[in-house]
């Protein structure tokens, strides 16, 4: 009897791969040194047509750090980051990496409340935002109300270029905030003009918490995964031993995932620093708008997520953009149904790499090769140096053989060091050495590692487990489906039934009972939705763009009360 192991999964590795690969270990901030010392006059950031090389990216991030330090910031501190896409968010997470402190992201579509939890949660003293409406008009509240006591604050129009820096408060004055003189705000521009290079600081790599990241809170109150200097930058070299071929300081990145989320921190602003790719960003996605910037930039590489993909595949006029400069693309933070993963690429000739990765990893943990092997369906092989076991969920520790399911659990530098001021919820998922990820997995006899679904998403009608994801897959078999979620309503017979939202795609149309006989052949009567519901509108999505299972039973439940 097989069970996962290195031996096992190392001997599908794509050629040139080993997974006893040594993953170095150093302080974050030495990725940015080391690109600005071999490639700084190389182009950095293309912002809306606003351009840094990556030797001022370095320039701006050491006299942040430098200010931050005169204002006794460093190790024990938490910095927070409150800003969009833009150069500026780049350079404050490097500057508060070079000073020793830890850096916290906040998502700037956060609630009021939810930004106080945090802040409080985290001891966030010192948030680094820009001076729009929506993000000052937050923070500024804020101050006195919890454990924040002072803005370092950018100004929008500075990241623009000229002509727009000078059209844009005329055109949207609404959007910037009016700051009065205080004490407790500083402006970006004046720290870092009167800043010189910062002072040396000791960084241990293994156990200097780097960045506090919080979990989307799916299952509760959001929780700080601590992640240490060694697991960030961990993961972005395990990232760059997988995805081969990459020419440092000549190609460009695609940037429209959010920044402060884990996915587009690793995959596109980490990586990107490492390698030396132009960063060709948004401040948010936008269909068009991203359209638009490939076709005019000509990027090489476009980490998203499956939801993003399968908007450029249904977009109206998709054959009038060129895309085909595109070579690899990252999918994660959800399930890739095979026909999204099919039809992007029959739309623009690039690879389509499906990944899998959490918060608490840094977050990747596997992907498909991107020569080689690349299973359908599959979130592909473990990363170098990764460790993956697929256990008896019941006991939390029985080892379940190739092909059998359990949950995924893993090894491996990228793996967090545990929650913040959470040591019970850190020993629930960190048991033995392992991360459980409270995802139901099978792993087949070439190391490949399948998703079944989350244990907690998991239906249970009449005794038997329905997985959501199965019966997404069928229905997204059916070309008329755009979008689909899945999920299970308590029922006083059943326990659950099974419940499909639906959006269809424009000009299609299609019944419950047809959509029925269409998934006859593919699933059991056990999995077969009892209720089908079809919506005009986009069903609800996270911040990242990934359909929220969520949200869409939060709106059920809401229904009903």
């Amino acid at each position: 009897m097989l069970f996962p192991s290195p031996e096992l999964y190392r001997n599908s590795y794509p050629q040139g791969v080993q997974w006893e690969a040594h993953i170095p270990v150093y302080p974050v901030f030495d990725m940015l040194e080391r690109t600005a010392e071999h490639f700084g006059d190389r182009p950095a950031f293309d912002f809306l047509n606003f351009k840094l090389s990556w030797g001022e990216i370095h320039d701006q991030a050491s006299r942040l750090a430098r200010a931050l330090q005169d204002r006794g910031i460093g190790k024990g501190r938490r910095v927070g980051i409150f800003l969009p896409n833009c150069p500026n968010f780049v350079i404050a997470y490097y500057a508060i990496m070079r000073t020793g402190a830890t850096a916290v992201n906040y998502n700037p579509l956060y609630s009021e409340k939810e930004l106080m939890h945090q802040i409080n949660d985290s001891g966030t003293d010192t948030m680094i935002a820009a001076d729009l409406e929506l993000l000052y008009g937050k923070m500024k509240k804020m101050i006195g109300n919890t454990c924040l006591e002072h803005l370092i604050l950018c100004k929008f129009t500075d990241m623009l270029p000229f002509p727009k820096n000078l059209l844009f408060p005329l055109l949207k004055k609404k959007d910037l905030a009016k700051v009065e003189s205080e004490s407790d705000v500083s402006w970006y521009h004046d720290l870092i003009n009167h800043s010189n290079k910062p002072l040396p600081v000791e960084i241990d790599p293994v156990n200097d918490v780097a960045l506090l990241q919080y979990t989307g809170g799916t299952t509760g109150v959001p929780k700080g995964a601590m992640l240490t200097h060694q697991n960030i930058v961990a993961n972005v070299e395990q990232c760059s031993m997988w995805l081969t071929g990459v020419k440092m300081g000549q190609e460009k990145m695609l940037g429209v995932l959010p920044f402060f989320h884990v996915f587009a921190m690793t995959t596109v602003m980490n990586f990107a620093v490492r390698h030396a790719l132009e960063i060709v960003a948004l401040p948010r996605f936008e269909l068009e708008a991203t359209l638009k910037l490939i076709h005019k930039k000509q990027p090489h590489y476009f980490p998203a997520v499956p939801a993003i993909y399968n908007a450029v595949n249904n977009y109206k006029n998709l054959s009038k953009f060129n895309l085909r400069s595109l070579r690899s693309c990252i999918s994660g933070g959800a399930p890739l149904p095979v026909e999204v993963k099919k039809t992007f690429e029959r739309n623009t000739g690039c690879v389509v790499i499906e990944g899998y990765g959490l918060t608490e990893s840094s977050p990747v943990v596997s992907a498909n090769p991107c020569q080689g092997l690349n299973k359908p369906g599959s979130i592909g092989l473990p990363f170098p140096g990764t460790i993956v076991e697929i256990v008896n969920p019941d006991d939390k520790k029985t080892l379940m053989p190739i092909g059998e399911r359990g949950e995924l659990c893993v090894r491996g530098p990228q793996v967090m060091k545990g929650y913040w001021g959470k040591e019970e919820a850190t020993l629930d998922v960190l048991k033995d050495g392992r991360l459980h990820t409270g995802d139901v997995a099978i792993m087949d006899q070439d190391g490949y590692i399948f998703i079944v679904d989350r244990l907690k998403d998991m239906i249970i009608t009449n005794g038997y487990n329905v997985y959501p994801r199965n019966v997404e897959e069928a229905i997204y078999q059916n070309d008329a489906v755009e979008e689909c979620i899945v999920a299970g309503l308590p029922d006083a017979a059943r326990g659950e039934i099974v419940k499909a939202w639906i959006k269809l795609k424009s000009g299609e149309t299609l019944t419950a009972d047809k959509l029925k006989e269409f998934l006859s052949t593919r699933i059991s009567p056990m999995e077969m939705p009892r209720q089908i519901e079809f919506r005009d509108q986009p069903l609800p999505k996270t911040m990242i763009g990934k359909l929220s299972r969520k949200d869409i039973l939060a709106e059920e439940k809401a229904k009903k009360s």
